[in-house]
């Protein structure tokens, strides 16, 4: 009889080899063999793990290091990533403790109607305490592979993390710099009010000479007006973006204040050879990575529920129907237990289950090439507009010069009265729309250079070389 009992254990045992395999995944498509701007791509092992640098050094900005380390720890989002990191670790070590033998202890009192073990019959009552023990062996994986996906999980939370902090970081570089730009265009629509005011008062001294009419008058107090109207535009657009930049480093708007100061930050070129890990360095990449493989190992998860479950269970202690005697040797009791459990029927739901892991698996599989695309995409884009914009900058400062000279000329013929008001006063709106510009595309450079080093997922290796950023 005891033989006959075992037999269920041994054939558990022997189905052990029967674990199942998890689904292969399929090829990735091989990167392309360079980018548009002639960067050399190869393949790399992922590294998300690795320090990515204070790639915001580079700018040499004191005030933008600060705003940026300050962002990377107090700002919110980073804060809520950091938490869902903390949960998915302690997923694991749940997950992990199933596969551990389950230790307690207990005591409890039985009232009841019956007969004891001495043969009296009516209401007795039976106190124990004791120790219990259960475990369930993992033939088959089914632990093993909750622990793997959460473990995978647990790396793709700790990469999103890295994906946050990088782009908090990004964000608050852009902010703090199109801040910097707009008081430099502040203060270059403030000095064409300032000249706008001086041939207003040229002007007047000219009326009552009775050397122009009203109408000239006029028309520069519009100009006057309407650039101190643009003036206050700028203010508005400023103060939106002191409160965005509080926001991103956790303050509160109303306490923050960054004062209007010079524009020194250095505009970084990035080295012509990017290197070739960058897709593997990007956090959100490899996040995507692990909650494919996560995919995978729950496949392997729903599939085991096929197989047999066996549970092991033992207590030792004590037990007796006098409560003065529970302690005694002659009372202690013990048992040992196992139970084999195989699935026969269940209306499909394994089946469905197996079904619905396989669908997420398809589902990351798809969102994982999808971020590989991506990344491809916003380097190319970075790329491209750097080596655009550079060229717009070069085409834009000829512009700015043509339009300072043309200022300089029309101001002396009129002052002579060789010409009208309205040729100098064309002059100058076209030197404020040129100055404009050519401001608008150099802040324009310094956000796709963030915005490339975000797509390379942080530093991008060697320090770049430096190019001071000059006004327009």
């Amino acid at each position: 009889m005891k033989k006959i009992a075992l037999l269920p254990l041994v054939g558990a045992l022997l189905l052990a080899g029967c674990a199942t395999t998890l689904p292969e995944l399929p090829a990735e498509p091989p990167p392309p063999a360079q980018f548009k701007q002639d960067i050399r791509w190869t393949t790399a092992a992922p590294a998300e793990a690795q320090h990515r640098g204070e790639w915001w050094k580079a700018f040499a900005d004191p005030q933008l290091e600060t705003l940026v380390q300050r962002a990377a720890v107090a700002n919110t989002s980073v804060r809520e990533a950091a938490a869902r990191v903390a949960q998915a670790r302690a997923l694991v070590r749940a997950a992990n403790a199933e596969r551990l033998p389950q230790v307690g202890i207990g005591a409890g009192v039985d009232r009841g109607t019956g007969t004891d073990s001495a043969g009296r019959s009516g209401p007795f009552t039976v106190y124990n305490a004791g120790v219990q023990l259960a475990y369930e062996p993992d033939l088959f994986g089914r632990a093993t592979g909750r622990r793997d996906a959460a473990s995978l999980d647990a790396s793709a939370r700790e990469a999103l993390l890295q994906s946050t902090r990088l782009a908090v970081q990004a964000e608050t570089a852009q902010t703090y710099l199109a801040l910097r730009a707009l008081d430099v265009e502040r203060a270059l629509v403030r000095e064409t009010v300032e000249a706008y005011s001086g041939t207003l008062r040229l002007t007047q001294r000219r009326h009552q000479a009775g050397d122009v009419a009203e109408l000239d008058v006029v028309r520069v107090e519009a100009e006057v007006a309407a650039t101190e109207a643009e003036a206050l535009a700028i203010d508005r657009q400023r103060a939106a973006l002191e409160h965005a930049l509080a926001v991103l480093i956790g303050e509160a708007a109303s306490d923050f204040n960054l004062p209007v100061a010079q524009w020194t930050t250095a505009l970084p070129t990035i080295p012509a050879g990017v290197p070739a890990t960058v897709l593997a360095r990007r956090p959100d990449v490899a996040a995507a990575q692990a909650s494919l493989l996560a995919a995978q190992a729950r496949v392997g998860v729903a599939e085991a529920a096929w197989f047999p479950g066996i549970a092991l269970t033992g207590a030792g202690g004590f037990a007796s129907a006098d409560l003065g005697d529970l302690f005694r040797w002659s009372a202690r009791a013990w048992g040992v237990g196992a139970l084999l459990s195989l699935p026969i029927f269940d209306g499909g739901r394994r089946k469905a289950g197996i079904e619905d892991a396989k669908a997420q698996l398809e589902e990351a599989l798809a969102s994982h090439r999808g971020q590989v695309l991506v990344a491809f995409r916003e380097v190319e884009d970075q790329l491209a507009a750097l080596h655009l914009l550079h060229q717009q900058s070069l085409a834009q400062g000829r512009a700015v010069d043509a339009a300072l000279r043309a200022t300089r000329l029309s101001d002396t013929r009129y002052r002579n009265g060789l010409v009208s008001q309205l040729e100098l006063l064309d002059a100058r709106r076209s030197e404020l729309r040129n100055r404009r510009q050519a401001l608008q595309v150099r802040a324009a450079q310094f956000q796709a250079t963030v915005s490339l080093v975000r797509a390379l997922g942080g530093g991008w290796g060697e320090p770049p070389t430096q190019v001071a950023a000059g006004g327009p």
